[in-house]
């Protein structure tokens, strides 16, 4: 881990890290890469808000970034929320 500081340098986080977070809380089925889609909607993806709300939990442990259940309902595909979280990590 780096560090600066402020602190730990925290790495903005990647699709493939996204997904990984995610796959943790499909509960059943196929699902196509988030790399590959990056622009299809979570609904079009199959992931429901049960899913999302434990992805942002993830994210906000684990990449220190703070961001409110209305900012999650906001951010509707995969790239709106790698590049909200990144932005929020460059910020920090």
């Amino acid at each position: 881990m780096q560090f600066s500081e402020k602190g730990p340098v925290v790495q903005p986080i990647t699709f493939r890290e996204l997904e990984e977070i995610m796959r943790k809380f499909v509960w059943e089925g196929e699902w196509p890469s988030l790399e590959d889609n990056p622009d299809q909607t979570f609904d079009e993806l199959g992931y429901d808000s049960l899913a999302l709300l434990e992805t942002h939990s993830r994210i906000r442990r684990d990449y220190g970034v703070q961001f409110s259940d209305e900012d999650l309902t906001e951010l509707t595909t995969p790239q709106e929320l790698v590049d909200f979280v990144n932005s929020q990590i460059k910020a920090a």
